[in-house]
């Protein structure tokens, strides 16, 4: 436990002392930056709970029951909106703060973005999952954003021609977090996550980065995607089929915006 930073230490326990009560649960492992030795005191908590085959169901139907005996919870809720059911997110306080609680089987836990540390074990069922399949964090596919990008930065023009500047405000950050971040933190890091510590991974860029962000104004949203074509043509490398008639083609139509 001394790998968890001290803010997070009451949810931690109190999250060890109703899994060891729960015979369904047969691990706890912590992931995220607890995990990779980065935490600091503005951290959030995340932990699998490795739960058995015919208990993980009830455990996930009952996990905001469960996240409440933990402390004191103030908010709660479940991840389908990024895509993982299996997950309760999870705010407690004061002193506030963020946990995830994901409730997994032992085969569901061979499919993994991360090993993590494990906190606590009934018996040998992670280390034996562990064994046997291996950990896999997704990295940028260089090719599948080439293919993508000019789409996109047109599908932006046009918002920003209409007038639509918030949508065009959200899609220069899906550039930055679906394009422009992976490539540039490519091989600086193990595990690329969007523009998550994009200034650390990459402090030379931050200067052409900080030009692609806008305002809700026409003219600097326009100047703003201009400029993430720019830093997206320089970290772009040259390993990808380019696209280029459709990268032409849309170059000259931001000329002509």
């Amino acid at each position: 436990m001394s790998m968890i930073p001290e803010h997070l230490r009451r949810v931690a326990d109190g999250v060890l002392g109703e899994a060891v009560k729960d015979p369904r649960v047969l691990a706890v492992v912590a992931g995220g930056s607890v995990a990779s030795g980065v935490s600091d005191e503005y951290s959030d908590l995340d932990l699998v709970l490795v739960c058995t085959e015919e208990g993980q169901p009830a455990c996930l139907a009952e996990a905001a029951e469960f996240a409440a005996r933990v402390g004191p919870l103030l908010a709660s809720f479940s991840g389908e909106h990024v895509g993982e059911p299996r997950l309760l997110i999870a705010l407690y306080g004061p002193p506030v703060v963020h946990v995830d609680l994901k409730f997994v089987t032992p085969d569901g836990w061979r499919t993994r973005v991360e090993d993590g540390v494990v906190l606590w074990q009934r018996d040998d069922t992670v280390d034996k999952v562990r064994a046997d399949s291996e950990a896999s964090w997704p990295q940028p596919d260089a090719q599948w954003i080439e293919d993508r990008f000019w789409v996109w930065v047109h599908y932006t023009a046009v918002k920003i021609a209409r007038g639509e500047l918030f949508e065009a405000i959200e899609a220069l950050g899906a550039l930055r977090g679906s394009a422009i971040a992976p490539l540039a933190t490519l091989g600086r890091t193990e595990r690329p996550a969007g523009v998550r510590r994009l200034e650390m991974l990459a402090p030379e860029l931050v200067p052409e980065l900080r030009a692609t962000v806008a305002t809700a104004d026409a003219d600097d949203c326009l100047l703003a995607l201009r400029a993430a074509v720019d830093v997206y043509r320089k970290v772009r490398g040259d390993q990808v089929v380019r696209r280029t008639a459709a990268e032409e083609a849309v170059v000259a139509f931001l000329r002509a915006s």
